[in-house]
């Protein structure tokens, strides 16, 4: 942890964020700095929740863009009360792994609306994702998303079996894939999942809770609400 990130830390405690740097050696924060060294353990707690914070500034500058879903690329109730977004790449184990947990809320929950963003990070993967945004277009997305997944690594074969299972036409799947339209999309989700801060998938926006990695169902459901 970084003497910045700890002086930013002891401002937001006492209230005084915006006051600008302080020195730890100065005068009048001896008895903070004491406190600090003999209770390291609560630095790791203070940063997540300052990072928590940063996280929740970002999202607020992009929210209405995160949550609005390319046409189409949605799961569950679709006019639903509750958002979840996920940054998904095919190659991605851990974006796999995380299918059941979103299966499991979307049961769970009639009023879940979750929004798919494709961003493919891995070599390769944009070629998939063209593909599953083509899908949304046809009215097939979720039939696509769950074919992918369910096959396994996204080679040129598997991602044919999940268009043919998903029943796209093929030809105008192709078509739209090469479009600048799917591109723009792919260039979007991009910039929104740098906005964000991520830094890998699979990535979520769980109503105001922003998180990265395979956080699993409880995590997931605790900040829905649900």
């Amino acid at each position: 942890m970084t003497r910045h990130l700890v002086t930013a830390l002891i401002a937001l405690v006492f209230g005084f964020a915006g006051a600008g740097i302080w020195s730890l050696s100065g005068f009048g924060h001896q008895q903070t700095r004491n406190y600090l060294i003999s209770n390291p353990d609560i630095l790791p707690e203070m940063a997540d929740a300052y990072q928590s914070q940063q996280s929740q500034d970002q999202l607020a500058q992009v929210a209405d863009d995160v949550r609005a879903p390319f046409p189409g690329a949605v799961l569950g109730n679709p006019e639903g009360s509750r958002t979840l977004v996920k940054f998904t790449d095919y190659a991605c184990g851990y974006c796999r792994v995380s299918v059941a947990d979103v299966e499991r809320l979307i049961s769970e929950d009639p009023e879940l609306r979750v929004v798919i963003r494709e961003w493919p990070i891995f070599q390769g993967s944009d070629v998939p994702a063209r593909m599953a945004l083509a899908a949304a277009k046809q009215g097939k997305y979720a039939a696509f998303h769950h074919a992918m997944f369910e096959l396994g690594s996204p080679t040129a074969e598997n991602i044919l079996i999940a268009a043919e299972e998903a029943g796209l036409d093929l030809d105008a799947a192709r078509e739209f894939g090469a479009s600048e339209e799917a591109t723009a999309e792919l260039a979007k989700n991009q910039s929104l999942a740098q906005q964000l801060g991520f830094t890998g998938t699979p990535s979520w926006v769980a109503g105001d809770n922003v998180m990265e990695g395979a956080v699993g169902y409880n995590r997931l459901s605790s900040a829905l609400g649900s």
